[in-house]
């Protein structure tokens, strides 16, 4: 079964900032302005994460400008979107959450057989240390694989 899946943004600082441990696929309960700004590619998730809120899961500073061609009827660009997930497993992210330095941050947005959806993360924060390790490793690799490159040629 072949699913047609549009990417339309990522949050690449969030796998910078933190410890990816779990990822979820939600929908996400949009207006029509806002489906056709997504379409156009106008959104961004800098700064966004996702909170329980009675029960239910919403994103919070996801912006998704305003659909350029409307009369009238736009949308505010930060207002909260509702997530929609099985209630089990809201309950079971919201249980994770409350431990100590947990959060849910989103991961991508993205069309999937014309619906919208998103990719939360389940994430602990990184510190400044454990982010100079990942850089420190990185350049690492760089230069290893430089080196292999280098050896190939002579």
């Amino acid at each position: 079964m072949m699913q047609n899946i549009k990417v339309i943004c990522q949050n690449r600082k969030a796998r910078h900032d933190y410890f990816i441990i779990d990822e979820y696929e939600a929908g996400m309960v949009l207006l029509g302005t806002e489906v056709k700004s997504l379409r156009l590619g106008r959104a961004n998730l800098k700064d966004s994460h996702a909170k329980a809120r009675g029960g239910e899961l919403f994103l919070y500073n996801m912006h998704i400008g305003a659909y350029p061609f409307a009369a009238y009827g736009n949308h505010d660009p930060l207002r909260p979107r509702k997530l929609l997930l099985h209630k089990q497993e809201i309950k079971r992210l919201v249980g994770k959450v409350k431990e100590k330095g947990q959060t849910l941050v989103p991961l991508q947005v993205f069309f999937k057989d014309g619906k919208a959806k998103v990719t939360l993360a389940l994430a602990k924060g990184k510190r400044r240390y454990d982010k100079r390790d990942a850089i420190r490793e990185r350049e690492e690799k760089r230069e290893l694989d430089r080196a292999k490159r280098e050896r190939g040629k002579i």
